[in-house]
């Protein structure tokens, strides 16, 4: 009974001196750069080349889940891997959007990186802008407005050519926005626009560059408090 209870005591000990198993960090990523045009990609035939994703390890980590999507058809490619790099096909001269989650086997915890864009480079001589990142309202998000009954609307632009012309802000209590309410510079990336509170409000970004090239950052909702 006596050999029991210290056998017992022991197991306990044991069990209470186990570290738990402790999440995975997020990666940083390498290549494709931000922002960029990927040259670096092998032919496979006149529409799709090889790209190489690089990044670097994470502590607590056992394995990394490639993602890369077209920013056009919505479309993800995902790759698992052990390593610090994975290859997928993708079309060429389209944009894309990549991220890399790590794993580890003994939690359920899960890390995301940073979500870094690119061009594949293709034939194009010229390429449209990246649709502008939506920086605040957070989207989905509820915001106090002003003393002046105001609430400032803020994006970011990003052109592998440099050359964003300036945007369009569609801004309204409509779901899409077709509401044109300013014309901003491209040096302008927020401006404030007047709100009512209790009320939904619908708004998004077209880029322009100097050659024409167009993109629409997509529809985002927020509350107003």
């Amino acid at each position: 009974m006596r050999s029991a209870a210290i056998f017992g005591v022991l197991l306990c000990l044991l069990g209470c001196g186990k570290d738990s198993p402790k999440p995975p960090e997020a990666v940083k990523l390498i290549f494709p750069n931000q922002n960029s045009e990927c040259t670096t990609g092998v032919d496979l035939n006149a529409t799709t080349s090889r790209v190489e994703f690089r990044w670097q390890k994470a502590a607590h980590t056992d394995s990394y889940e490639l993602r890369v999507t077209n920013i056009v058809t919505n479309i993800s490619q995902t790759v698992g891997t052990g390593q610090l790099s994975a290859e997928l096909p993708l079309q060429k001269g389209a944009p894309y959007s990549w991220t890399v989650v790590s794993r580890n086997d003994e939690t359920q915890e899960s890390a995301i990186s940073a979500v870094w864009r690119f061009y594949n480079a293709g034939s194009e001589q010229s390429y449209a802008p990246f649709p502008a990142d939506i920086l605040a309202p957070k989207p989905g998000g509820t915001i106090i407005r002003d003393i002046n009954n105001e609430v400032v609307l803020e994006w970011e632009g990003a052109d592998v050519d440099n050359d964003i012309a300036g945007y369009e802000l569609y801004f309204s209590t409509a779901n899409p926005p077709l509401t044109l309410i300013a014309e901003p510079a491209a040096s302008t990336t927020s401006i404030k626009v007047s709100v009512e509170a209790n009320t939904v409000y619908y708004w998004s970004i077209t880029t322009v560059d100097s050659e024409g090239n167009r993109s629409d950052s997509g529809t985002y909702g927020f509350k107003v408090f």
